[in-house]
């Protein structure tokens, strides 16, 4: 029996070793990931510039503390703001602790204009497991096990203008968005939701702030998810696949919106392992073409999938940007679609518990894509027919 708390649903699977594409099991076999740690490793596993930037960082300088710089710090912060085209950066451990940091931020600054404290978030998204994040996460279900969570929260339906124009007031702090909601089943949202909800905040007063935890550093065919949308952030959020596989988080905010000295800190944040390892991972995205691959293989992944639905009488439909990507196939199939999966050598994730979600490395090609789409087609194919005979019992 596990020493662990059982807090995950796991599949009847221990990995041990991870190259390219590829994780084996204790027992030898090998499945294609596209699962990813859920859109953690961009460029792979044991990417090996990857493991020599990390290497080499380990047996140079691995942590110090915050009150002393170090390079890899620096150099990130600067790579970042750079990529995003502007603002200043807070390094921290984890996608929840990047949320904080934004959370905080957006409170700092509606406190100093106008007493502002609220936050408006849409319903799906999800934002952490932190309290504060759990409050601005859209999922009653997982709020009332710690109730009474921190105040200051309203959830409104997402792509809903008009449900948003009613709640962005002179209280608002600022507007939260996931670009595409992750854990919400890979809901994009609407480019003209987006450009109204910048209007919305222009107008009203208060910060537009995006979440890109899950979409960022290239997972949707931009190394942001903002920069396919016409509007840009006042802050945002990134961690999963900064490091490839490594914990860091990352909050970007304009200039003007920083903290200042002794307002927030993190112990390990930004320590100059990770931030080696997420230098090296950028590097790998921009040498390697991976922006334009997931874009391509995105468009790929989602057509073959749309077609396998349709071949097995599933109503739903694909859904996502880049390789963050959803097939709808209702609740009750979702969970045995993922097993069908696993058993044909794919990993893969639930989402929004009605969606498969695929997140696999930005590395991704052609012939791998299919034979997911090949296997879903069949897990899939079984799955509904499971679905007819428990009907029909």
């Amino acid at each position: 029996m596990s020493a662990l708390m059982p807090t995950y649903r796991r599949a009847p699977v221990t990995l041990v070793r991870g190259e390219g594409l590829r994780v084996f099991d204790s027992d030898g076999r090998a499945y294609l990931d596209f699962a990813g740690g859920i859109a953690v490793v961009p460029i792979g596993h044991a990417h090996p510039d990857w493991v020599a930037a990390v290497a080499a960082q380990a047996g140079r300088l691995v942590h110090v503390s915050n009150l002393w710089s170090t390079e890899p710090q620096e150099s990130l912060a600067e790579r970042l703001t750079g990529l995003a085209g502007f603002g200043l950066a807070f390094l921290s451990n984890s996608g929840a602790e990047a949320n904080e940091a934004l959370l905080k931020l957006v409170r700092l600054h509606g406190r100093a204009n106008g007493g502002r404290t609220r936050v408006v978030a849409l319903e799906g998204s999800f934002h952490g497991r932190t309290f504060a994040t759990l409050a601005a996460t859209g999922q009653p279900a997982k709020h009332e096990p710690f109730a009474p969570l921190p105040e200051g929260y309203v959830h409104v339906p997402p792509n809903d203008v008009a449900a948003l124009a009613a709640v962005v007031d002179g209280e608002t702090a600022a507007v939260l968005v996931e670009p595409v909601l992750g854990e919400g089943g890979v809901l994009p949202l609407e480019d003209g939701y987006l450009s109204a909800a910048r209007r919305l905040c222009d107008e009203r007063g208060a910060l537009l702030a995006f979440d890109e935890v899950q979409t960022g550093i290239g997972r949707c065919g931009t190394w942001f998810a903002f920069q396919g949308t016409p509007v840009v952030p006042d802050v945002f959020s990134l961690a999963k696949g900064l490091a490839n596989g490594l914990p860091i988080g990352a909050t970007i905010a304009r200039a003007e919106l920083a903290f200042g000295p002794g307002q927030h800190a993190s112990t390990f944040g930004g320590g100059p392992v990770v931030c080696a390892a997420a230098l090296a991972t950028l590097d790998v995205i921009e040498r390697e073409g991976l922006l334009a691959n997931a874009a391509a293989m995105g468009e790929r992944l989602r057509a073959g999938l749309d077609g396998a639905l349709a071949a097995a009488g599933l109503p739903g439909r694909t859904r996502g940007k880049g390789l963050l990507v959803g097939a709808s196939v209702a609740p009750a199939r979702a969970a045995g679609v993922v097993a069908g999966l696993l058993e044909r050598g794919f990993l893969a994730t639930e989402a929004g518990g009605e969606a498969v979600r695929a997140t696999p490395p930005l590395t991704v090609d052609a012939a791998s894509v299919d034979g997911f789409v090949e296997a879903f087609a069949g897990a899939a194919a079984e799955a509904a027919g499971e679905a007819k005979k428990g009907a029909s019992a």
